[in-house]
């Protein structure tokens, strides 16, 4: 039997070859879009689902893309020709709360906004908070280690994971990781399965370290700049200053005014870029005096708010920035990392990639851990040559800089050739090797990451 035959054979209805969903299948937030269509998608409902499916794809050679809501941004798990996806978008449960051990077990599918409207009734709270929390799901963080809004303080999806089970390409499965606070026992291959994208094994479950909720006010201060250049040294000032924010995001002149158009706001002054920070917990009215206090100093136009609503209606500004970009047309949205004091030098970078290449880049930042999200903007459905060459040099620029090529996205599909020039060969090959220990037949989303024929 074929492959499709055997997964209709043990799985029945939740083997779909529906034409629409074979073709949403084939491309995620990025732009980019598989060759092809997929075989089929299987939507796993169970660790048992999972493992049957890759049992078959074992024993039938098939190639596997795991897919949660697709809404990444690297290509990671667009599916082609040849291929079957399996969805863990079903796998929804939260299996286990123990607010006295600050733990979490859950299925991969469930969205962060919705484990946060469970955990809350606890009194508890997953950290990791990207811009897109409301329809990303936890295994798709895992996936990719995702960051967000709240990274500087709180830290990324790697710091609030303690555990993860994995089925590996043959069906086994493994509990990696602990719930214990401490736990060293041998190698760390939860932390080597975050970040991942799928190549290494299907994450079916999760034991995520949560926190309590933060007692105290939240405040709310934007700082308007005459350009972006200020508003990323006022940034790195309060970051040098010691002060540590729960958010402090930056929005340049492009970015701001297509949000603002987007969301039917008055349109800010021509050039200013924006910071939009917030302090949390019981020092957060005290820290958020000096904060302003040093971006007045830098020349900001500054507002400060306890309000917590209305808190929340400014970070819906930033929030907005991809469907604002989605207006503009076809959007290649980059993700680069550089130490935060280097946030000025990487806005010098792109304002000159701009000039040379007559392209505007709008670009946001998390300012408080440096990771930017510049945007190239383009009509159809593939990026152009000049395109590409211009985010050839950001990522250059960012690797010179002594950053790195993506901070929260992943290599995917799109980034995967610039690769072995942030690693270096021996660290390249050591990796790919790596992944050759986890799924020795190459099944495991073939084409991510390394290249196939590596």
């Amino acid at each position: 039997m074929s492959a499709l035959e055997e997964l209709r054979a043990a799985l029945g209805g939740i083997v779909d070859t529906n034409a629409g969903s074979l073709e949403s299948a084939r491309a995620d937030r990025s732009g980019h879009a598989a060759a092809g269509h997929p075989i089929a998608v299987v939507h796993a409902e169970t660790v048992e689902h999972v493992q049957q499916t890759m049992r078959i794809a074992t024993a039938t050679r098939t190639p596997v893309v795991v897919r949660g809501a697709g809404t990444g941004l690297a290509g990671a798990a667009n599916a082609g020709a040849g291929e079957v996806v399996l969805s863990t978008l079903r796998m929804t449960a939260v299996r286990e709360i123990r607010p006295d051990d600050l733990l979490a077990v859950v299925e991969p599918g469930i969205l962060n906004a919705d484990l946060n409207d469970i955990l809350r009734e606890h009194g508890l709270w997953w950290a990791p908070d990207p811009a897109s929390r409301a329809i990303s799901t936890v295994g798709g963080n895992i996936a990719t280690g995702a960051g967000g809004l709240l990274c500087a303080k709180y830290g990324v999806v790697r710091d609030a994971v303690l555990g993860v089970d994995l089925v590996l390409a043959d069906g086994r499965l493994l509990r990696l990781g602990h719930r214990s606070v401490k736990g060293v026992t041998g190698l760390d291959l939860t932390s080597l399965v975050i970040g991942s994208e799928g190549t290494l094994g299907v994450v079916v479950g999760a034991t995520l370290k949560l926190r309590r909720l933060v007692v105290g006010t939240t405040c709310t201060i934007t700082a308007s700049f005459p350009g972006v250049g200020a508003a990323a040294a006022a940034s790195a000032a309060v970051t040098a200053a010691g002060i540590q924010p729960a958010i402090m995001e930056l929005m340049d002149a492009a970015s701001l005014a297509a949000v603002h158009a987007f969301l039917a706001l008055p349109a800010p002054p021509e050039g200013a870029a924006q910071l939009t920070i917030q302090t949390d917990g019981p020092a957060a009215v005290v820290e958020a005096e000096a904060i302003a206090q040093i971006l007045r100093g830098l020349g900001g136009q500054t507002a400060l708010s306890d309000d917590p609503e209305a808190g929340e209606r400014l970070l819906a500004i930033r929030r907005s920035m991809h469907p604002a970009m989605a207006t503009l047309g076809t959007t290649l949205i980059e993700d680069v990392s550089v130490p935060r004091s280097a946030m000025p030098a990487m806005f010098d970078e792109i304002a000159r990639i701009e000039q040379a290449y007559g392209m505007s880049i709008p670009t946001v930042a998390h300012a408080g851990d440096g990771n930017l999200h510049p945007n190239f903007i383009f009509q159809g459905a593939e990026a152009p040559a000049h395109v590409w060459a211009a985010a050839d040099e950001l990522f250059r620029a960012a690797i010179a800089l002594g950053g790195t090529l993506t901070g929260e996205h992943g290599i995917g599909t799109l980034k995967q050739r610039w690769l072995a020039d942030e690693l270096g060969e021996d660290q390249w090959e050591l990796q790919r090797r790596i992944t050759r220990a986890f799924d020795p037949l190459g099944i495991l989303n073939p084409g991510k990451v390394f290249p196939v024929d590596a």
